[in-house]
């Protein structure tokens, strides 16, 4: 039954990175990876703001199912390397330093919701 709430999580985090990521392409242009980036932060914040929940069906629903799905650290390091190889080397480093502030960022901010809330 737990697969469930996994598979259940994924069919929904997918479909919503990729939309998200089209949507920021649209919007702001190949330049960075706005969409990675966004998906990766609102995934931290995510799992930031699960620590306050004991459920584990819950966690396997939005933890390990909708974030896992949403999140990507495959396609955060192929964008990254293909900014470097492109000759945008300053905004691979941007990338690389933006995405990792904001995601450490976002998680602290999701903890700190978290244990305020419950």
């Amino acid at each position: 039954m737990n697969w469930l709430l996994v598979v259940a999580g994924a069919a929904i985090g997918a479909p919503l990175r990729y939309l998200t990521d089209r949507l920021a392409k649209a919007r702001f242009g190949l330049g960075l990876p706005w969409g990675t980036f966004a998906v990766n932060v609102v995934g931290s914040f995510v799992l930031g703001l699960l620590t306050g929940v004991s459920s584990e069906r819950l966690h396997l629903l939005l933890g390990t199912g909708l974030c896992g799905a949403l999140t990507t650290y495959s396609t955060f390091s192929y964008e990254t390397l293909k900014l470097y190889e492109g000759g945008a080397k300053g905004y691979a480093a941007l990338n690389v330093a933006g995405s990792l502030a904001a995601g450490l960022g976002a998680v602290w901010l999701g903890v700190e919701t978290a244990t305020r809330l419950w």
